[in-house]
């Protein structure tokens, strides 16, 4: 079978009926139809040329001709249109394929304060680029605009030479207060920083206090008059919480009330480093907050200076709570000024006054202390255990005892350099003609005899009968009720008169009488009246016989 089909020698003929056209896209046509290569090239005739080959033409040195040339060729060569260097990199290269060069600035701040300043076209200050300089920059009263604290802190960021920032009665916005705690962050050298007057308030304080703990150079912030109300004191006392080194805080003048003493209170019991506290000025009046705040700072060997001025406390709490603080064996300085502490807050205050150590100021300017306080005040002065050095009383009225007692306290070797300061002398009052008592005694006296003619009331002998229930002092109300009850139709104008003459101690809700020395006086003026005898008990009847057993034989 293979060899019947097998085609050997020619090859058969074969008749084409139909051929079909293959166009295959991905073959180029041959180089002989390309388009681009289907252009006329003309021959170029170049005369010089021709004849440079047959010898008859040379280009000659190649230098231009004087004869064509209008300047000579040491112009051409200085000419800045025809001869000039070449510029081998205008920059290109670094522009694209480096980084834009960092720019390092001094740690003193100057140049970056001013590059910042004219980027935000803004006007510089002169003074603080020249305090940069220094130790301190004070900037108080200046009236910076509100976009001219980040540059101020931007400068301050990395300064190794201030210590002390002063921006008193500067309003700073919450933008301001931002980029200065921003600053704190990043800041080693500042230790003082005061804000007096800048009316931050409650947001500023969030922005400016949200990193303070993380400063470790900061000791003393200044925060008067800022607004900041409870609110913002719960900022600060987050901050300490976490860690904060500031000792001396300054939170007067800030509408706070005991809240924000207890919110401190409660905080200085885990991080306890203050050393100088200044409350002043606001309107803390809960006593129990006083009491904590006093508890825990008692506890801090470090703590000098605690100042609550102006803040309306009184009672007996608010002396518990001195006589406590008072056993911190480093307390210096107590400011207590224009309180209404009186009486039994004063008590405490003085027999605990050998308890303080190393107190040296204790001022109670401007409180309604009577006489015998500052009596008991002055007498602790004698004992050498006081170390107190300087007993400020301004518009406190004494009396001529405790003038004499303040010559035998300074006349002591140990007292040689004590300022004792008080109000005014309190005169003591000598009638003159008729006594006040004579007069006042003499109309109650007509008064109860004139109401029955029959069974006169007498006056000297209700007293004496007052006396004989109670020798302690006698509250005002009840001497006045008692007296009505036995008859005597005193009306109360007499009877205020007769307690205020005789006025007792006074108590923290009311006032006394003396009975004592209103009995005195009326013995002296009645010798002759006393009360009658008091019977003797009755003797009890006998028992009767018990009868006798048995009947009769």
């Amino acid at each position: 079978m293979s060899s019947e089909h097998s085609f050997d020698g020619e090859a058969p003929d074969v008749e084409v009926v139909f051929e079909k056209e293959s166009h295959i896209s991905s073959e180029d046509p041959p180089m002989e139809e390309w388009s681009s290569l289907l252009f006329d090239v003309r021959e170029q005739v170049n005369v010089k040329r021709d004849r440079y080959e047959e010898g008859l033409y040379h280009p000659g040195s190649g230098e231009i001709c004087a004869k064509y040339a209008t300047i000579s060729a040491s112009s051409v060569l200085r000419h800045v249109y025809y001869n000039y260097p070449a510029v081998l990199d205008p920059g290109i290269t670094e522009a694209l394929l480096h980084p834009v060069p960092k720019i390092i600035y001094p740690d003193d701040g100057q140049e970056l304060y001013m590059d910042i300043c004219k980027e935000m076209n803004e006007c510089p200050i002169r003074s603080f680029y020249r305090q940069l300089l220094e130790e301190k920059v004070d900037l108080k009263y200046y009236g910076i605009n509100l976009s001219g604290f980040r540059p101020i802190a931007m400068a301050l960021k990395l300064n190794r030479n201030v210590q002390i920032l002063d921006l008193t009665d500067n309003w700073i916005s919450e933008d301001g207060c931002f980029h200065l705690g921003e600053m704190l962050v990043d800041n080693i050298t500042l230790k003082e920083l005061n804000l007096t007057g800048c009316r931050i308030g409650p947001g500023g304080a969030r922005c400016l206090l949200h990193n303070l703990h993380l400063n470790r150079s900061l000791k003393s912030i200044n925060l008067s008059k800022n607004q900041l109300e409870d609110t913002g004191v719960e900022y600060l006392a987050k901050a300490i919480f976490k860690g904060s080194d500031i000792c001396n805080v300054n939170l007067s003048y800030n509408k706070l009330s005991g809240k924000s003493v207890a919110i401190l209170a409660e905080v200085i019991e885990i991080n306890n480093k203050l050393t100088h506290l200044d409350m002043s000025w606001n309107t803390i009046l809960s006593p129990n907050a006083i009491f904590n705040l006093c508890t825990n700072l008692s506890q801090n060997n470090k703590f000098e200076e605690l100042n609550l001025s102006w803040n309306a406390l009184s009672g007996q709490r608010v002396g518990n709570a001195m006589k406590t603080l008072m056993k911190n064996p480093n307390l210096r300085r107590l400011y207590l000024t224009n309180n209404r502490l009186e009486g039994p807050a004063i008590k405490a205050i003085a027999y605990n006054l050998q308890k303080a150590v190393k107190l040296e100021v204790l001022d109670l300017s401007f409180n309604p202390l009577t006489p015998n306080d500052a009596i008991i005040l002055l007498t602790w002065l004698k004992d050498r255990r006081v170390k107190l050095q300087r007993l400020l009383m301004d518009n406190v009225f004494v009396n001529e005892q405790f003038l004499v007692l303040q010559k035998e306290v300074l006349k002591l070797k140990f007292r040689k350099n004590t300022v004792i300061v008080w109000g005014g002398l309190k005169p003591t009052f000598v009638s003159k003609g008729s006594d006040m008592r004579e007069l006042l005694f003499n109309r109650a006296d007509a008064i109860c005899r004139m109401k029955s003619k029959k069974n006169p009331i007498d006056i000297a002998l209700i007293i004496l009968e007052l006396h004989r229930e109670s020798q302690e002092p006698w509250d005002t109300k009840m001497f006045m009720r008692a007296v009505r009850t036995r008859g005597a139709p005193l009306d109360d104008d007499l009877l205020f008169e007769m307690c205020s003459i005789f006025a007792g101690p006074r108590l923290p809700k009311s006032q006394t009488i003396n009975i004592n020395a209103l009995v005195e006086y009326v013995r002296r003026k009645w010798p002759d009246k006393k009360l009658p005898p008091t019977p003797p008990p009755e003797p009890e009847p006998a028992p009767a016989p018990p009868p006798k057993k048995g009947g009769k034989k």
